[in-house]
């Protein structure tokens, strides 16, 4: 039995969740703004949550190893949940704190002497964002499933 997390296909299919969301991020901010900004590859929020992506790869992945009704599929799917209302919840609400606090921010800089850093806006996840990652998550643990299920 080969214990790499390489031919683990759990992990794989997190890592390819993942990563498929961060980069239709990159695609969709380059043909919306023609440049490509590699910033979009490693940044939080945005569409689709990559975080949901990830977490739904897992559980899904999980559920078809060791069956719906294992502890561990319960354990992993319990955790996403937590994962996916953090998300759009928690992560958001800080996202729009930020925001409001830079337009503060904005506002007193031209009264007072105050450094041009702002606060990370784009952190946390709409209903609809959490939705597509949810969906590429479980369509990406299917695949890998489909195509790979010996690894």
């Amino acid at each position: 039995m080969n214990l790499s997390l390489l031919h683990n296909l759990t992990f794989l299919a997190g890592v390819i969740a993942w990563i498929a969301a961060q980069s239709f991020k990159v695609a969709a901010n380059t043909v919306r703004t023609h440049k490509f900004d590699f910033h979009f590859l490693y940044s939080p929020g945005g569409m689709p949550s990559s975080h949901t992506a990830a977490a739904c790869a897992v559980a899904t992945s999980v559920g078809m190893r060791e069956g719906l009704g294992s502890t561990l599929f319960a354990v992993v799917v319990l955790v996403t949940f937590v994962i996916m209302y953090d998300a759009q919840g928690v992560r958001h609400a800080a996202g729009q704190q930020a925001r409001i606090l830079n337009q503060i921010v904005d506002a007193l800089r031209t009264q007072h002497r105050l450094p041009p850093h702002k606060l990370a806006e784009l952190l946390g996840h709409t209903p609809m964002e959490v939705f597509a990652g949810m969906l590429l998550g479980i369509v990406t643990a299917l695949l890998l499933h489909v195509c790979y299920g010996n690894l």
